[in-house]
C-alpha cells in the first residue's frame, strides 16, 4: 500500500491515490450502514446543544488575540482521504513557527516530540486553550467533521500523515474506518498509553464495531467529560 503522506499538501477533503484506498470491512450490518445513521442522528441532535458552546467559546477566543478561533489541521480518514479537522484554538496564533525554536538545542523535547506529536507543558498553548484540552472542548467543532461524513462519533484517533507508517502492518485496520472525536484510546488512559498500545485498541475495535460498544464508549467519554468540568 502506497503511503499516504504524500497527499499531506493537497486541498482538504482530497482523496489519495486509488493504491492507498481501502474499501470497508464489513464485519456487520451496522458497521456498513448503521453506523453512520447515528451518527448523523446523533450530531444532529445534540448540535442545537454544542453549537451555543461552541459560538460562545470562540469568541473568548477571539477576544484574547483577534485572531481564527478555529483551527484545521489536516488528518488522514476512511480510505486515505485527506480531511480538515476542526478544532478550536488552543494555541497563539503563532504556535507553528514557534515549534522550530522550542525543539532547538533539545534533544528531550524532540524525542517528545516525534513520539506524540505533544509537549508536556508546551508554552504555546494559551490559559483558556489549557482549560478546553483538559475537558475536550476544544473537540466540539468535529461534529461538523461526522456530518460532512469525515468522521465518526466513535473511532481510531485521527491521525497525521506522517504516522500513518507507525501503523506498520495495521495501516488498513485504521484506513478502514472514518477516524472517531472519541474512541477507545479516549477512555483507556488517552495520553498515558504507548502508541503500540493505542494501534493494538484500534485493531481491537475495527474487529468488534458494535452498537453497544459505540453507546459504552460514548458514556463513558461523556462521563469523563462531566469529572473534568466539575472539578
Amino acid at each position: 500500500m502506497e503511503d499516504v503522506s504524500n497527499v499531506a499538501i493537497r486541498p482538504n477533503r482530497q482523496a489519495a491515490p486509488a493504491s492507498a484506498k481501502v474499501y470497508g470491512s464489513g464485519h456487520s450490518l451496522y458497521s456498513r450502514h448503521f453506523k453512520r445513521i447515528l451518527d448523523g442522528g446523533l450530531s444532529l441532535a445534540v448540535l442545537p446543544v454544542v453549537l451555543p458552546i461552541i459560538i460562545v467559546l470562540a469568541a473568548l477566543i477571539f477576544m484574547a488575540d483577534r485572531r481564527n478561533p478555529f483551527f484545521s489541521h489536516r488528518r488522514v480518514g476512511r480510505n486515505g482521504k485527506i480531511f480538515g479537522c476542526l478544532k478550536l484554538r488552543t494555541m497563539v496564533a503563532n504556535a507553528e513557527t514557534m515549534l522550530p525554536r522550542l525543539l532547538d538545542g533539545c534533544p528531550a523535547k524532540q524525542e517528545e516530540w516525534a513520539e506524540s506529536q505533544k509537549l508536556t507543558d508546551d508554552p504555546r498553548v494559551t490559559k483558556l486553550g489549557a482549560v478546553l484540552r483538559k475537558t475536550s472542548l476544544d473537540e466540539l467543532p468535529q461534529l461538523l467533521n461526522v456530518l460532512r461524513g469525515d468522521m465518526s462519533l466513535v473511532g481510531p484517533r485521527p491521525i497525521v500523515p506522517d504516522e500513518l507508517r507507525r501503523y506498520g502492518g495495521d495501516a488498513a485496520t485504521y484506513l478502514r474506518l472514518r477516524p472517531g472525536v472519541t474512541g477507545m484510546w479516549q477512555t483507556t488512559g488517552r495520553n498515558d498509553v504507548s502508541y503500540a498500545e493505542r494501534v493494538r485498541m484500534d485493531v481491537e475495535y475495527e474487529q468488534n464495531v458494535q452498537l453497544r460498544t459505540d453507546i459504552r464508549i460514548m458514556a463513558m467519554t461523556a462521563l469523563a467529560m462531566l469529572k473534568k468540568t466539575g472539578r
